[in-house]
């Protein structure tokens, strides 16, 4: 396959599959995508790897980078290698399967297997005890890493406000490498793509060193004929405590923390898809309300997630994941030495260069959007507003044939060019036969202008034939007429509009393709005239001449038997003359003065 890929890039295009249609522009939050020859690619530093298009794309032309290989080549390496199950596993799998899970995972070679919900409950208590002691300031959860580098790139002067504390799965690489030892590796597995831009910030280096989906975990195992059905139960290595299991439903990061508030009080908002994460953090900048925003960037949480790979829908994948954390309830944690789960957040300062007004307003004029009236704001091109992408366009990101009411309104236009200077006459007639309008060519044919515009057919030629086509026997007609009126003669195509109920009528001047034919037709009969002449011409010369030769063929045969004649008399008087004794006649004239003599 084709990709758009470079090395890092998590989100990438898959050209062949490309169609042209815009939706990934539509449905991309932060409008990270920039069309190019039609063709629809991600701009690395302005995607936050939401999988958003991933998920949306009808085509699959969307796709993240797939990391087996490179997780393979570390189990391959020698070492000891980890693997962190994000707690959302209990959402695509049955009962029976997430007891097998885990045996699965060490038959495809992990040596130690534990649940990612281990480093949620340390992150969700120390979010509490951040958040508490400091009550005076809104503060924003960060277990998801969508949601973060959606705060450093697009809303900047929220970063302050991010909670300091890594993610879940940082946590638990970080307490896998406190426990086990720094050699040991730490690969990820979960439903989310931005995971893997989290694990490749150079921040984070070190920490995970490979990140999996769903999706890739399930192929792996078809590839290496795994079923879960064959394996044993088994259990996980290590155990979460409390209430972790919960963490990947809207509302299990306050609920895992037992944060002393209550959700309806509202100091806290749990909030889950863009829109809301989008409006909270709005809202937060226009109030700065001490409020604690825990977001989640797919809607219904981390059970939602883009590289989830199950048929059950969201609520049943709810419901799974509410009965395994009630079942699967934690004890709680015994005292151990917890790492340090402090991080820094950074502002990126990758801003747009300014757009001016008179780029704005070149880029409408040449949509014919320049007044307010003509921006239509249909979303067709996947911007909200023409001005919006006007702006995309001057940016790069877009491109002006994008805009589908310009290239129906550039279409027709050009399908009227065409009609208008067609060397054809066409006629529009509505359903009374009518002239509705007509085309320059037929204005000059008819010697007509405007003005017989509203007036019936009648008035410029014999209806007969539009006639035929209103009574319904036919749809089309096609026919040579000569009109005398005119001057012209003129090869007739037409046909019916039903859906209109319209009769159009394309007329094909002929008159001198007719005139050259008639030359031809005199000129053929002449040429066979004058063949027929030379042809009894000949045939008379043949006849005297074979009567000629006939004459002389006579005279030759009667000169030839005369010869012989003499020829024989010779010989017998040579032959009486021997027997007499005598000889017989010499000299060179004897045969022309016997002849002659006779």
């Amino acid at each position: 396959m084709e990709h758009e890929y470079r090395p890092g890039q998590v989100v990438y295009t898959n050209k062949a599959r490309c169609r042209d249609c815009y939706r990934c522009v539509r449905v991309c939050p932060v409008k990270a995508i920039r069309m190019r020859n039609e063709q629809a690619f991600v701009v690395e530093d302005r995607c936050i790897a939401c999988g958003t298009c991933i998920r949306e794309c009808p085509q699959q032309a969307k796709s993240f980078r797939n990391d087996v290989e490179h997780v393979i080549r570390l189990i391959g390496s020698g070492g000891p290698v980890a693997v962190s199950v994000a707690p959302s596993f209990a959402s695509i799998y049955s009962e029976w399967e997430q007891k097998r899970l885990a045996s699965a995972l060490r038959k495809l070679g992990f040596s130690y297997v534990a649940e990612t919900a281990v480093g949620a409950y340390h992150v969700a208590n120390q979010t509490t005890e951040y958040v508490q002691s400091r009550k005076d300031k809104p503060h924003i959860c960060t277990a998801c890493p969508a949601v973060v580098r959606l705060v450093e790139r697009y809303h900047p002067d929220l970063t302050e406000n991010l909670v300091p504390l890594v993610s879940p799965m940082l946590a638990h690489a970080r307490l896998i490498k406190n426990k086990l030892g720094s050699q040991w590796k730490v690969v990820f597995i979960g439903p989310c793509v931005a995971k893997k831009a989290e694990a490749d910030k150079p921040e984070n280096a070190g920490l995970v060193d490979g990140v999996l989906t769903f999706v890739e975990l399930s192929e792996w195992l078809e590839r290496e004929h795994i079923s879960m059905s064959r394996l044993e139960e088994s259990s996980f290595d290590d155990q979460p405590s409390g209430d972790a299991r919960y963490f990947p439903l809207v509302g299990g990061s306050i609920r895992t923390g037992r944060m002393d508030t209550d959700i309806l009080a509202g100091e806290v908002i749990s909030v889950s898809g863009y829109s809301e994460v989008n409006e909270a953090l709005e809202n937060l900048r226009r109030d700065q309300e001490p409020v604690v925003i825990e977001p989640l960037f797919c809607s219904q949480g981390c059970i939602n997630g883009p590289a989830i790979s199950s048929e059950k829908n969201v609520f049943e994948r709810r419901k799974d994941t509410l009965v395994y954390a009630k079942e699967n309830q934690g004890a709680a944690p015994a005292e151990a030495e917890v790492p340090d789960l402090k991080t820094q957040f950074l502002a990126d300062e990758n801003e747009w260069p300014p757009v001016t007004e008179e780029q704005i307003r070149s880029v409408l004029e040449k949509t014919g959007k320049s007044r307010p009236e003509d921006q239509l704001n249909c979303g067709a091109c996947g911007y909200s507003s023409c001005r919006e992408k006007a702006i995309a366009v001057v940016r790069g990101m877009a491109e002006v044939e994008m805009c589908i009411p310009y290239m129906k309104n550039l279409a027709e236009r050009r399908t009227d060019r065409i009609i208008e200077t067609s060397p054809n006459g066409i006629v529009i007639l509505d359903e009374r036969l009518n002239i509705l309008s007509m085309n320059p060519t037929f204005k000059k044919f008819f010697m007509c202008s405007e003005a017989v515009c509203g007036k019936r057919i009648s008035y410029l030629m014999d209806p007969d034939p539009f006639e035929k086509l209103a009574s319904g026997d036919k749809d089309k007609l096609e026919l040579v007429v000569k009109h005398d009126r005119y001057n012209i003669i003129c090869h007739q195509i037409l046909y019916v509009l039903p859906e209109e109920r319209q009769y159009v009528g394309i007329f094909v001047n002929i008159t001198n393709s007719q005139a050259n034919q008639t030359k031809l037709d005199h000129l053929r009969v002449q040429t066979i005239a004058q063949a027929r002449e030379l042809l009894e011409h000949q045939i008379s010369m043949a006849q005297k001449m074979g009567q000629f030769l006939g004459e002389s063929t006579a005279r030759g045969e009667a000169l030839v038997e005369k010869l012989m004649e003499m020829a024989d008399e010779e010989s017998e008087n040579r032959e009486n003359n021997a027997s007499n004794g005598r000889p017989g006649k010499k000299g060179k004239n004897w045969l022309w003065d016997t002849y002659t003599s006779k």
